[in-house]
């Protein structure tokens, strides 16, 4: 008996051993390097449509010439006897600016899951709303390893699209910090906002993320402090005052569908408590639509316009939260771009949570709700001139690197923005706003040529933006079939062992993903 007994044992030990050693081998093991296409000096793109996202114009059958990365003319013609690195044939074609996703979220494995489906959307550049502490994460990136990337993507060694401009860790109060960190990132006293100030500063990051829960007094601090850094203050409404205080203070840019919701109902005070908000909002969050009142709204929204406050709606994560119990939508054929383990610990129970929601009867239609009262609201906003910037908000529930970006373009022209609006959106509004206007943002010479040719018009169908014949990057020509290896580079990732072993590990390893999944 004791004999079968210590048999058993060994056997487990055996077995325990096996999965061990399986599991470090796949966290060890290397992952496939991306093959970067050759660099052209000079590449001509010839008699193709060219899209003025500026006035809404098309220059027809126009030739581009490029130069190291930049357009040095656009003519009706082009001597055929002179030589160029590469001729692309644009005949029939539209061309339009490299697209900026304005609200990402990047990790340890961007550069196999996602960077490669930027690029073969037509995403060239993206705003990250993720960060660090004062150590390296296991999970997210931060500002450090962002510009990293950026510096090997300028030396065509990297895939991917431009970190347009990098953000620190979320800052909301002490929840979001875990132990062991410097007291500072909690900034419960306001006396604490210069030291993260100056932190973030020295790690090269442009601006502050906001969160929710950051108390009331280090938010004012921070906005009055940020500017002496040359930084500025982007992300959520701070619950705790209000969105009109927010934007007199200062702050660049606001995320979500939802702020006006927030504020715009009479016990809207109510979500401003610290102790009881999140209960609040739980039981009430049908009255934010049945009392909206628009009046506030729209006086809020004159507000963002007069300080040329931008707003970032992420429709894809309301869509998400609407369409949860909707089977048509969570059959997505995108989701093999996914890992596993995502889907498994993430993704699928979000969707249970948000469809048992819909299902429930106190609270069925209310995240359709929510979702059909942002896009009045954009249609108002657009109307009073508050810029609009696309974003996503990728990694989140059911938004897709690269593909969502043309979700929420159509997305904010159901909202009554004009294709051309929708195409500013992610083009040359976002130039602006990052107040690199003179580089990108539009087709003109002297600018970067970040660009991607169309097969159809995308001012006659915002859904034409998808129809994507090639991509330039950085001096590189992405082909229609070096697009399809892109997209099987990353479904293959995807779908490896050993990428979802990385992917869990990673996760599991993170504190910060740990207080974030625990608030």
């Amino acid at each position: 008996m004791k004999r079968a007994f210590f048999k058993f044992l060994k056997l487990i030990a055996s077995l325990m051993l096996l999965i061990t050693t399986v599991v470090v081998v796949a966290i060890l093991w290397p992952l496939p390097e991306l093959s970067v296409p050759n660099n052209h000096d000079q590449i001509l793109i010839e008699s193709v449509n060219i899209v003025d996202v500026k006035n809404g114009k098309i220059l027809y059958d126009h030739d581009i010439l490029i130069e190291n990365n930049k357009i040095k003319s656009i003519s009706e013609t082009w001597n055929l006897n002179n030589s160029v690195d590469l001729r692309i044939n644009g005949q029939g074609k539209y061309v339009i600016p490299g697209l900026w996703d304005m609200h990402t979220h990047s990790n340890q494995q961007s550069p196999w899951l996602h960077h490669p489906l930027y690029i073969a959307n037509g995403v060239t550049g993206i705003r990250d709303m993720s960060g660090q502490l004062n150590v390296k994460d296991s999970y997210w990136v931060g500002s450090i390893e962002r510009l990293m990337w950026n510096a090997e993507l300028n030396a065509n060694k990297r895939v991917m699209p431009r970190y347009v401009l990098q953000s620190s860790y979320q800052i909301d109060g002490v929840s979001s910090v875990p132990d062991g960190f410097p007291e500072f990132f909690k900034i419960e006293n306001p006396n604490q906002v210069d030291s993260l100030l100056q932190f973030y500063k020295n790690e090269h990051v442009d601006f502050i993320k906001v969160y929710q829960q950051i108390p009331v007094a280090s938010y004012r601090k921070l906005a009055y402090r940020a500017e002496y850094y040359n930084l500025h203050l982007a992300g959520h409404k701070p619950m705790f005052l209000s969105l009109e205080e927010a934007i007199d203070l200062g702050q660049r840019s606001f995320e979500h569908g939802r702020i006006f919701l927030f504020e715009s109902f009479p016990e809207a005070d109510s979500l401003k408590n610290p102790k009881n908000w999140k209960r609040y909002f739980s039981k009430h969050k049908r009255k934010l639509v049945d009392e909206h009142d628009p009046k506030v709204t729209r006086a809020l929204m004159q507000s963002m316009q007069s300080k040329n406050a931008h707003w970032v709606p992420t429709l894809q994560t309301l869509k998400f939260e609407a369409l949860a119990h909707d089977k048509t939508f969570l059959s997505n054929p995108n989701l093999k771009y996914i890992t596993r383990i995502r889907k498994k610990l993430w993704w699928n129970m979000d969707a249970k949570n948000n469809a048992k929601k819909n299902n429930a009867e106190d609270t069925k239609g209310v995240s359709q709700d929510f979702y059909n009262m942002a896009m009045q609201h954009i249609e108002i906003a657009n109307n009073l001139g508050v810029p609009i910037m696309a974003g996503t908000d990728v990694t989140d529930s059911y938004t897709f690197a690269g593909f969502s970006i043309h979700d929420e373009l159509e997305d904010l022209t159901k909202s009554g923005l004009t294709n051309l609006e929708a195409l500013q959106s992610a083009t040359i509004i976002p130039a602006e706003f990052v107040q690199n206007e003179n580089l990108y943002g539009s087709i003109e010479i002297g600018k970067v040529a970040d660009l991607v040719l169309l097969e159809a018009n995308p001012l006659e169908r915002i859904s034409h933006s998808r129809k994507i014949h090639g991509v330039l990057m950085n001096g590189l020509y992405y082909d229609s079939e070096r697009i399809e290896s892109l997209k099987y580079f990353s479904e293959s990732s995807a779908s490896s062992f050993h990428m979802n072993i990385k992917v869990l590990f990673s996760l599991i390893s993170s504190p910060l993903v740990r207080v974030q999944f625990a608030d």
